[in-house]
């Protein structure tokens, strides 16, 4: 468990941080979310423990990370931004030594650094210094550190930044394979990433706290939630159907891609109206799609107010 109490960190006159709160248990993936310099790295360098609060506390697994911080690192593996490592190292020697400073030995040490080598796939690069490597490798060695240890808390600060279309789904598989039995925090700006891994998202800006929901609850937020989208080659004759349908609120057309989106009367269900009329009319329709909403449009929604030059 993962909770933070009116959590505060000031530079000088700047807040970087301010007041923020919430708890995070077992089983749970939390996407952490935020434009750039909202704080989002700094609140997880505080969880932690490499960066003191100015204010508010911190609990890992029931210990406070400044009055018990051992313990509470112990249960924690962090990917800090950036996946900062030794580059005159291979990773290789560089996940001996992190094996050497977590406590593991003998065959089980053995079998963690096997395990974490083989689900990050570093095998074809152990004897490399790390400064050679590429950027989707070093975040590899990166994440293979922080589950080396098999910690019941992970603190993930941009997991696949780097990383190609085949390395994040690898990633992705491996964050859900872990998820059943362990504290999970991600910091992304991938809203897609939010779909893949994440039972729930708190969107933070201006280093404050301004939503905190599961993605399907974020998305029903929306305009775009149930509204139905069309795609035809007879757009005026669609819009023109469409507009007979007394449930529809509005129409938007977007021309270049000969695409409708209808917009339901707040409660009111519009498919099957829809369908029918477009049938009924003879209208050629591509692709006919039921909207649950947009994340990106929620996220601009809640952070556009909130948005400030980046910070420390």
């Amino acid at each position: 468990m993962i909770e933070t109490s009116f959590l505060t960190k000031r530079y000088g006159t700047l807040t970087a941080v301010e007041r923020i709160s919430f708890r995070v248990e077992s089983g749970q993936v939390l996407g952490f979310l935020g434009p750039n310099g909202a704080g989002k790295s700094t609140t997880m360098k505080m969880i932690a423990g490499f960066l003191a609060p100015t204010e508010g506390r911190v609990t890992v697994c029931g210990f406070d990370v400044e009055e018990r911080p051992i313990d509470a690192k112990r249960a924690l593996g962090y990917l800090p931004e950036g996946a900062p490592s030794y580059g005159e190292m291979t990773p290789r020697s560089f996940l001996e030594f992190v094996a050497g400073i977590r406590g593991l030995e003998g065959e089980y040490k053995r079998r963690r650094l096997d395990d974490v080598i083989g689900r990050l796939q570093l095998e074809g690069v152990l004897e490399q210094s790390i400064e050679t490597l590429s950027k989707g490798f070093k975040r590899r060695v990166g994440l293979a550190q922080a589950i080396l240890h098999d910690p019941p808390v992970l603190i993930l600060d941009e997991p696949t930044d780097g990383l190609d279309p085949n390395q994040k789904h690898e990633v992705r598989g491996l964050i859900n394979a872990m998820a059943k039995d362990k504290v999970i925090v991600i910091s992304t700006h991938i809203l897609e990433e939010v779909h893949a891994v994440c039972n729930r998202a708190i969107i933070i800006a201006g280093g404050k706290l301004l939503a905190d929901a599961t993605p399907a609850e974020l998305e029903a937020r929306s305009r775009y939630h149930l509204a139905v989208s069309l795609t035809t080659t007879e757009t005026a004759a669609a819009h023109t159907a469409l507009q007979g349908i007394a449930d529809i609120e509005s129409i938007e057309v977007d021309p270049q891609d000969h695409r409708l989106t209808a917009f339901p009367k707040k409660g009111r269900p519009i498919l099957t109206a829809v369908a029918d009329t477009v049938k009924a009319r003879d209208i050629p329709v591509s692709e006919l799609q039921l909207e649950t909403g947009r994340l990106d449009e929620v996220f601009r929604t809640i952070t556009q107010p909130h948005s400030r030059e980046a910070h420390p």
